[in-house]
């Protein structure tokens, strides 16, 4: 028998929803229904139009409504806004925003994917400021008339997520000067604080005009007032602060709303109506690495959450598993990767966690290949269970394909043992015999093992204010290139002739360029009679990671002689 199913909104949610009922049944009658003038398009890629990388914003559109219609046979409307829903009827009020028009639509059932709009926070002042937000393709196009047009000295964007980041620096590859606002203390906070500092470099060294918690207090004609006091001239000013879920209909609907402020759906999407399905950016989804509910505003995500809902319409019976959470970002120079849980999200989330980190810096690809590159990866495990909870990746190569490796894992409960274990493809140049992410595992299983102790790059400065001795073991010519004000250079060719310089009455931290040949000096240390030693991991070239942006930005009194990041 046929049936009548109703789409509310066109883009990654609704267009997928829409394509997999009509590969169910060739029978239903399909709508769907946009507020926008474009149906099918790519969102995410919004910001690369700024820099010209796509040079026409209509080619983000894939599918306009005639091809719905005419390979689908679905009936695509778009300037179509649904304005509300009357569940006992099991109808819709639609007006159509070309003509005026209002009119009544049946449903069997309804799929809700209205998706969520940006942020615009009530702050003084902004009505008199020229601010913009980015969430189509009309608003690309009037953000990039408006540069144009007005060719600003500065623009400003505020907020350090993904679309600002890509905001950002797309308009300074274009040839714009940039301010990228942040309140909080660093931007992605997909990344922990430690790594994402690899990628406060690169948008500093890259001339971007990097402010961090910091705040917008409010806003004067060409002007914005940061909470600090500082002044920003802004012409121009994008606001990309999040996003907040649509949840309108829905809550005019007697439709539930989660505990995060998005609609809330069981297992196969459908809300408390039992005709009522939602998916996207408007719901909570579940997590199945901490148990609890949260947002997860990404079109992955919502194409299989599309997908997942029309089957369990047609009577399938998919499994649904929950969401890791799996991102991917190109911030200039450097690629950042990550998936599962971060120690920030740990701590902001309040899980009691028993956990502990990997920290490796090795090559992406074999070093004789020329375009090799150090890749920095980090891995949490539990420690108790050696179960993998999360990784974060950052290099100037693949570093989506480590990363996707350890989803895969956590998506199947996979351990550090079955890292260690793990075969992957291996040719010089695509990566090394024992990949990155083996690497990580067979540190890990160390680390589980109690085979050695570490400290982490970022803890180093708290460490030079004690007593401890931190031994650099790199070559002195290379040593007297930059290392730590209080180091001490015992290289590792020389370290068995010199043991009787190195205490072991106190810690003594092992330092070399990545953490290491570190790790195999202070092997050898235990194997000798030493207990209270332990390995830098991130090395050198960690600590200067780590240091670099702040110490560039804050003025403070760095630790090291000079940096070094090769």
């Amino acid at each position: 028998m046929s049936r009548k199913m109703v789409i509310v909104g066109g883009v990654a949610g609704g267009a997928s929803a829409a394509a997999r009922l009509r590969r169910l049944s060739e029978d239903d009658q399909i709508i769907m229904l946009e507020k926008g003038p474009h149906v099918s398009f790519s969102n995410c890629s919004l910001p690369y139009c700024l820099s010209g990388m796509i040079q026409d914003p209509e080619d983000l559109v894939f599918l306009h409504p005639g091809n719905f219609a005419s390979q689908y046979n679905i009936d695509a409307r778009v300037r179509h806004e649904v304005l509300s829903i009357d569940r006992t009827n099991k109808a819709i009020a639609v007006k159509n925003l070309a003509t005026g028009e209002r009119y009544r639509e049946s449903y069997d059932k309804l799929i809700l994917s209205p998706g969520a709009r940006p942020m615009v926070p009530p702050i003084d002042g902004i009505e008199r400021a020229n601010t913009f937000t980015i969430r189509n393709v009309m608003d690309i196009e009037k953000l990039d008339r408006a540069v144009n047009a007005l060719q600003p000295a500065n623009i400003s964007v505020v907020g350090g997520g993904f679309i600002g980041v890509e905001t950002a620096e797309n308009l300074t590859k274009k040839g714009w000067k940039v301010t990228l606002i942040e309140a909080m203390p660093q931007i992605l906070r997909q990344f922990d604080f430690d790594m994402v500092q690899i990628l406060h470099k690169e948008l500093y060294d890259h001339g971007i005009d990097l402010i961090l918690g910091d705040k917008v207090a409010s806003f004067a004609e060409n002007r914005i007032i940061l909470e600090s006091g500082k002044q920003i001239e802004s012409p121009v000013t994008i606001l990309a602060i999040g996003v907040s879920p649509e949840t309108d209909l829905a809550r005019g609907a007697g439709l539930h709303i989660g505990k995060t402020g998005a609609i809330r759906v069981d297992q196969n999407y459908r809300t408390n109506d039992k005709d009522i399905y939602a998916i996207g950016d408007a719901i909570e989804v579940y997590g199945s690495l901490f148990h609890d509910y949260f947002r997860l505003p990404l079109a992955g995500p919502a194409q299989k959450q599309a997908r997942h809902a029309a089957d369990h319409i047609h009577g399938l019976r998919p499994e649904s598993r929950g969401f890791i959470g799996s991102s991917v970002i190109r911030v200039f120079g450097k690629n950042a990767a990550s998936t599962g849980l971060s120690e920030g999200f740990i701590r902001t989330a309040g899980i009691n966690m028993d956990y502990e980190v990997v920290k490796v810096i090795p090559r992406d690809k074999v070093e004789l290949m020329p375009d090799s590159s150090m890749l920095h990866f980090k891995m949490l495990f539990d420690k108790q269970t050696g179960k993998i909870l999360g990784a974060q990746a950052i290099g100037a190569g693949n570093v989506d394909k480590r990363v996707d490796v350890i989803a895969a894992l956590l998506r199947c409960d996979g351990t550090i043992f079955d890292l260690r274990d793990l075969e992957l493809c291996y040719a010089p140049p695509f990566g090394t015999a024992k990949d990155v992410v083996n690497f990580a595992g067979l540190v890990a299983t160390n680390l589980k093992a109690g085979v050695y102790r570490q400290v982490h790059d970022h803890q180093i400065r708290e460490r030079m204010d004690t007593d401890a001795l931190i031994v650099d073991i790199r070559e002195k010519e290379i040593f007297e290139k930059g290392h730590l004000k209080t180091g001490v250079n015992i290289p590792f060719s020389e370290i068995r002739k010199r043991l009787s310089e190195i205490p072991k009455e106190k810690p003594v931290y092992l330092q070399c360029r990545t953490g290491q040949d570190s790790y195999n000096v202070v092997l050898a240390l235990q194997q000798t009679g030493f207990r209270n030693v332990f390995n830098v991991c991130g090395g050198f070239m960690g600590i200067s990671y780590y240091e670099y942006f702040t110490d560039k930005t804050t003025g403070r009194d760095p630790i090291l002689t000079q940096y070094n990041f090769d």
